[in-house]
């Protein structure tokens, strides 16, 4: 299959998850955390998402209040009713919404990104748009690692809508090897998540 080209970008939707307990963290809300630039983590990861995609999802908790988040009014967002049973369990949520919206009938993929990993660069958000289809699985890749977002061909939604638990989308990528791409990329930022307060000190403020 060839890649897409740059004017079909708007055909993906970005999934940015921000649903999950974040354990390891500590007391506080880790999506309010503060990175060195002063902005929250969760806000920061949506700005950025919101600078390559033309239409974004954010996933919360069912209880969660969006302006709490940092979130502006009209951002449009995904409740998981069954986010406390996993990481699965959120994207299945994500992806039965994602799948029945009437103003993403048109999207050929969705990339999911994670609400903890701040430093993803531009330029690899819209490497990998570029090689989005419907029936295709594409990734980044550094160093021989793969690292996130994925972004999933419309192909594999249901499959994602039926997940459960803790696993996330490992066993989808895994039962469809034959259907994925890995894009290498130079960005440390695919491989970068916070998960305890100390990972903030090994951000920096990203030159303008």
């Amino acid at each position: 299959m060839s890649p897409r080209g740059r004017g079909e970008a708007r055909d993906v939707v970005a999934v940015i998850l921000a649903a999950g307990a974040s354990r390891r963290f500590g007391a506080g809300d880790k999506r309010l955390a503060r990175l060195p630039t002063g902005q929250p983590l969760l806000a920061a990861a949506v700005a950025n998402a919101a600078a390559a995609f033309s239409r974004l999802r954010v996933v919360i908790r069912d209880g969660d209040d969006p302006a709490v988040l940092g979130l502006a009014a009209d951002t449009p967002v995904i409740r998981a009713p069954h986010a406390h049973d996993g990481l699965g369990a959120s994207l299945a949520d994500a992806f039965a919404t994602l799948g029945n919206a009437p103003d993403l009938v048109d999207s050929v993929a969705a990339a999911v990104l994670l609400a903890d990993m701040p430093s993803l660069s531009p330029e690899t958000l819209g490497q990998l748009q570029a090689h989005a289809t419907r029936a295709r699985i594409v990734r980044p890749r550094q160093g021989g690692r793969p690292g996130h977002p994925v972004l999933f061909g419309r192909d594999f939604w249901g499959e994602l809508s039926a997940l459960h638990g803790d696993e996330g989308a490992r066993g989808v990528i895994a039962r469809h090897r034959a259907h994925s791409l890995e894009l290498e990329v130079d960005d440390p930022g695919i491989h970068l998540d916070i998960d305890v307060v100390e990972d903030l000190t090994a951000l920096r403020p990203r030159q303008s």
